[in-house]
């Protein structure tokens, strides 16, 4: 007798239903998709065949993916390096709109509001230690060396 697991009309609904699931609780990448459906031991033609039905579908987009995806690490801090980075984790190897719609000024503005809630805006002229320690965390955010120098240069309104 065949276990249930090896009944192709049950691999598909499992497939199907699992991949609906996940699609229901975030958007995923089309990578991210596979590599769960594999995880639960689907077999890849089946997988390749549910997801480009997805995607047809419209419930499975990449760019869509993407945007919301690169608009929640840039919310909460991210700078541009780490998002794309993260974005290729994922599978994806594009840079979405939003990325290159954000302004080097609008990303100098992300690493100081970062920088002021996290360390303050002290000046560090005189403690190379810390303002080592600050640049290291601004740039293991994603935040490119001139933004990185320029957010450490920002002072507080009353300091200038």
């Amino acid at each position: 007798m065949a276990k249930r697991d090896e009944n192709p009309e049950d691999q598909d609904y499992k497939a199907r239903s699992v991949a609906l699931r996940l699609l229901a609780r975030r958007e995923h990448s089309r990578h991210e998709l596979a590599l769960k459906l594999r995880q639960r031991k689907i077999e890849p033609a089946l997988i390749n065949t549910v997801l480009d039905e997805y995607e047809d579908e419209g419930w499975l987009d990449d760019h869509r993916f993407a945007d919301v995806f690169a608009r929640q690490r840039m919310d909460a801090g991210y700078g541009p390096l780490r998002i794309l980075a993260d974005l290729q984790q994922r599978g994806v190897n594009f840079s979405p709109g939003c990325l290159s719609e954000t302004t080097e000024e609008q990303w100098l503005a992300s690493a100081v509001r970062l920088r002021e809630r996290r360390f303050g805006l002290a000046r560090l002229d005189d403690d190379l230690k810390e303002k080592l320690r600050q640049a290291r965390f601004l740039a293991g955010r994603g935040f490119s060396h001139s933004q990185v120098e320029r957010a450490l240069e920002a002072r507080a309104p009353e300091d200038e």
